[in-house]
């Protein structure tokens, strides 16, 4: 039974990697350290329960990477993907400091699997959890638990109070009961606001409605919002997220990553209107992979569907709702309900539109379209082989890009433009920070990670001081 009475020295709020990372990293530093979770026990973890590896930098191979992927090389992946919009000093940082991030959760009793192959191409960046997401929570979990880490599940942060620049207590409903929890420093861990659909309709209207919940239920952005009344400075775009194709009849929540779609690029894609609307084919995994789900978003109702053929079914990953199947274009069609002659005109456009090239589905080809609007610039093949696959897509979203700004230690920056004296934040509450726009695979895990054990670090020696 914990102790509210108690003055901690470290409170954690939040109950991810990135959490969960400065609440062992604390810990270990000799800190007294409690973590507030506000979802009950099964669904610990936030988004972190759906997740799976950790883009990492290394010199050469290791017992999970193959190859090597240097600090440049993985920069330049970044910059890409954000167009630029990133802290470059953050950024690098961050990119640095992953080399030690598989050694750090190893330490925490993270399993990592042997280097993959296949479909995702991500062999020689990404370090995959064995068992996923929530193997690496459990590990995690029962790593702060054996040094003494006091867990608080159900525990909703409502308020935390700051004054000049320093938190107080926080204000808390544990188990449906009022209390507060006392510390000496804070580390805000709590996540976006991509589950509040009333915060997400201050920018997107009643889109946001159809917008479905790849993660956690329970980020609704509470400590993000809080923090921001009382002078933190934000930093990041509020109608930027993270958001990836998702089957349409997946869940609204909590979906995770066996909802998303890799059909896009073997495929035409139209809209609800049966109109293309952009280049299936722009560039090599993973930003093909991170800007669909935003794209979808502006489409109208939403919604956007994949059409191709026998060609292509086993490019990518197989889905978990079947595909609907049909011997012409106009059958799929109509099983999604839409137009199936407007379908098959599109389709043979793009068929005309094809010129031979050598298809190769792991790198950027030179099978393209030549006068066609939106071109497609890679992957291109007729889709003309019955029978035919059409996959309906939507918006999946994993989390927003509004966060608390920060520095180089984890340490929230106020307003006013200096640090707080006791206020730290690691994850996706910061990761705007560094994620401007866009999306690399696996790097919210190393934001996560990296800025945790800093979190960590930084809230226990000020605890101690």
């Amino acid at each position: 039974m914990a102790d509210l009475t108690k003055l901690y020295d470290v409170l954690v709020v939040g109950g991810g990697n990135a959490a969960l990372s400065a609440a062992i990293t604390a810990r270990r530093l000799g800190a007294s350290v409690i973590v507030a979770e506000h979802a009950p026990k099964p669904m610990r973890g936030g988004n972190s329960r759906h997740t799976r590896n950790l883009r990492a930098l290394h010199h050469g191979p290791t017992g999970v990477l193959t190859g090597s992927y240097l600090e440049e090389e993985y920069w330049d992946d970044l910059r890409r993907v954000t167009a630029g919009r990133t802290d470059e000093h953050l950024a690098r940082m961050t990119i640095r400091a992953s080399e030690h991030a598989p050694e750090f959760l190893a330490s925490c009793g993270v399993t990592f699997q042997p280097s993959l192959s296949g479909t995702l191409s991500l062999s020689r960046t990404n370090a995959f959890f064995l068992g996923g997401g929530k193997a690496l929570l459990n590990a995690m979990y029962r790593t702060a638990e054996r040094l003494g880490v006091t867990i608080l599940y159900d525990t909703e942060v409502q308020h935390i109070e700051v004054q000049d620049g320093h938190a107080v207590e926080a204000i808390v409903s544990h188990k449906g009961f009022p209390d507060r929890i006392r510390f000496k420093a804070l580390v805000a861990s709590a996540g976006g606001f991509q589950a509040n659909r009333d915060w997400l309709r201050k920018y997107w209207g009643d889109a946001a409605d159809n917008f479905q919940i790849r993660g956690t239920p329970y980020a609704q952005g509470t400590v993000l919002k809080d923090l921001l009344a009382q002078g933190v400075q934000e930093v990041g775009d509020p109608t930027q997220f993270h958001a990836v194709a998702n089957d349409a009849r997946a869940p609204m929540e909590d979906g995770g990553l066996a909802m998303r779609l890799d059909c896009v690029p073997f495929a035409v894609v139209v809209n609800r209107e049966v109109e293309r609307f952009y280049d299936e084919g722009e560039d090599v995994w993973p930003k093909r992979y991170a800007i669909w789900g935003r794209l979808i978003a502006q489409q109208p109702g939403q919604v956007a569907f994949a059409v191709t053929d026998s060609k292509a079914i086993h490019n990518y990953l197989p889905s978990v709702f079947p595909p609907y199947r049909g011997d012409t274009i106009a059958e799929v069609a109509a099983q999604a309900g839409i137009d199936g002659a407007k379908l098959e005109r599109v389709v043979a456009g793009y068929n005309a539109a094809v010129r031979p090239g050598t298809f190769r589905p792991m790198e950027p080809d030179d099978c393209r379209t030549e006068g066609l609007t939106p071109p497609k610039s890679h992957w291109a093949r007729r889709i003309d082989t019955p029978p035919y696959y059409l996959h309906p897509l939507r918006p999946g979203i994993t989390f927003t890009f509004l966060s608390v700004k920060v520095n180089d230690k984890a340490r929230v920056m106020m307003a006013d433009g200096k640090p707080s004296s006791n206020i730290f934040a690691s994850g996706e509450i910061m990761s705007g920070n560094i994620l401007g726009q866009g999306y690399l695979a696996g790097f919210g895990m190393t934001i996560g990670t990296v800025f945790g054990r800093l979190a960590g670090e930084g809230a226990a020696l000020n605890a101690r001081n």
